[in-house]
């Protein structure tokens, strides 16, 4: 896998933006995004399902794609998620990562830890645990039979969006994935149980360049943070 930061050059808008803003502005209080995100979020036509484009005007700019300058100490093709940020930084070489705004767990779902990427699907199928059944019984409603038991088909109605990575600690599978949404005004914000949801543009992104055994980290509150600064590319 080719982990230069030009190998990103076509994927990631040439302008160069400051990060160090506060962490949730208002989106009133921002710039409009640069013209070139218009065809990164464009709408994918050519997938198995159609994918719609993104209404930035929804969106905080700050969680929108974009290379960084990255100063910690990780392997190039590692992902590190920083919750507290509520950014996913794909680790490339030379001190650059590929930064994506991220959703992640609500109040009393958030984790911390390393785990590796195991499986990988494309319009994965749903399988809500049952810890959720016992939260949210209303869902099973919106359940059908699959092999693997009550769960949702993949496809535009489904919440983990037109791609996953399934995260696993040794042997066993931690439930948590990193997926696409068809929510993208979610990005940014404290919203799940515990998965980490990109806009599916974005997903996609990350998906094609990320291979099974992927490692993968999850920051904690105490984790060292330098300093992110956004780059032309």
């Amino acid at each position: 896998m080719d982990l230069n930061r030009r190998a990103f050059v076509l994927g990631v808008p040439a302008a160069a933006v400051c990060s160090s803003l506060p962490a949730a502005p208002s989106l009133a209080q921002q710039p409009a995004p640069h013209s070139s995100y218009r065809a990164i979020y464009a709408p994918v036509e050519n997938d198995l399902y159609p994918v719609p484009g993104i209404d930035l005007s929804r969106i905080n700019p700050n969680y929108l794609r974009r290379v960084v300058a990255y100063d910690r100490d990780e392997e190039p093709g590692t992902i590190v998620i920083d919750p507290q940020t509520r950014y996913l930084y794909l680790v490339l070489r030379d001190g650059m990562a590929v930064r994506y705004g991220v959703g992640v767990g609500r109040s009393g779902f958030s984790w911390s830890g390393t785990a590796v990427i195991k499986d990988k699907q494309e319009w994965p199928d749903w399988y809500p645990p049952k810890e959720m059944f016992g939260r949210q019984p209303e869902l099973m409603r919106q359940m059908g039979d699959l092999p693997g038991g009550p769960g949702m088909p993949g496809g535009p109605g489904n919440p983990l969006g037109a791609r996953a990575m399934y995260l696993w600690q040794g042997n066993k599978d931690t439930l948590y994935r990193i997926h696409g949404t068809f929510e993208p005004w979610t990005i940014g914000t404290n919203v799940s149980s515990g998965c980490i949801r990109m806009i599916n543009q974005d997903a996609i992104d990350l998906y094609n360049h990320t291979p099974l055994g992927t490692k993968v980290v999850v920051l904690g509150s105490g984790s060292r943070r330098g300093p992110h600064t956004a780059r032309a590319t």
